[in-house]
């Protein structure tokens, strides 16, 4: 089931270093939120908080909180792999695993959550890979090394080994930076069919991308002391891309800055 997602007075540190400042948003399950804003803004920081991944560089921490529908997952008790689980995330490059087959790329998470019935692992396979559009491209060469295919296959593989484990919220950061157009609108139309069963957010530098995939957009820059990220302003994309509020949207999203 998807999930709300309540960030509140967030702030994120590496260190000393602020990298992001004092956001406040709610994303709304079952729908797509995309985050722009020009390089160096914080965007991709504020996205790895969604799942803690910030955590894994020395230093990454959080002030604020992050719930996923009423739970904070920064209590104390809370486990990050267990976060994980729940909020997946597909990376600006194709990384699958180079020595694993694609069907065992798709079954990696299974396993290592536990599950060993070859029968369900193979279905499970079968569903994640229907769901990332990819089955009938690979259906006959499951054997075959993920490395193997192409670059918008690759990022497709990768997509359905982060749905195979069921999350409730995906994670999307620049997944298409390194496609080709036909491989990028690919991408857009899974994002878009996916919307309906998780909660997706995604960076992007494409306009036209956010533009097309988005139901709301989030648009961050530099704060006043030109350091930390802050969220700008945030509402439905067609609207921010429009008629937004704040002056630094409208010279952003009309090329004018960025």
């Amino acid at each position: 089931m998807a999930k709300r997602i309540d960030l509140k007075d967030l702030n994120v540190f590496y260190g000393a270093f602020k990298a992001v400042e004092d956001v406040t948003m709610t994303v709304e399950p079952r729908s797509v939120t995309a985050f722009i804003g020009p390089s160096g803004c914080g965007k991709s920081t504020l996205l790895r908080t969604l799942n803690r991944m910030h955590e894994v560089i020395p230093g990454g921490r959080i002030e604020g909180s992050v719930h996923l529908d009423d739970d904070d997952i920064y209590a104390a008790n809370v486990d990050p792999v267990a976060v994980r689980r729940t909020v997946g995330m597909v990376f600006q490059r194709p990384n699958p695993f180079p020595t694993m087959s694609i069907a065992d790329n798709v079954a990696a998470g299974l396993r290592l959550n536990g599950l060993k019935n070859k029968k369900v692992l193979a279905e499970k396979v079968e569903a994640s890979l229907r769901s990332a559009n990819l089955w009938n491209e690979v259906k006959d060469r499951l054997s075959k090394p993920g490395a193997g295919l192409s670059g918008g296959q690759q990022q497709r593989l990768c997509i359905a080994r982060a749905i195979a484990v069921e999350p409730q919220v995906l994670l999307m950061d620049e997944p298409c930076s390194a496609l080709d157009p036909i491989s990028t609108l690919a991408i857009e139309d899974l994002v878009t069919e996916l919307k309906s069963t998780y909660t997706i957010l995604i960076v992007t530098h494409n306009m036209q991308q956010a533009a097309r995939v988005s139901d709301r957009t989030a648009f961050f820059n530099l704060a006043a002391t030109g350091k930390a990220g802050r969220l700008i302003e945030m509402d439905d994309t067609q609207k921010m891309f429009s008629n937004p509020t704040q002056r630094t949207t409208e010279d952003y999203v009309s090329g004018r800055f960025g």
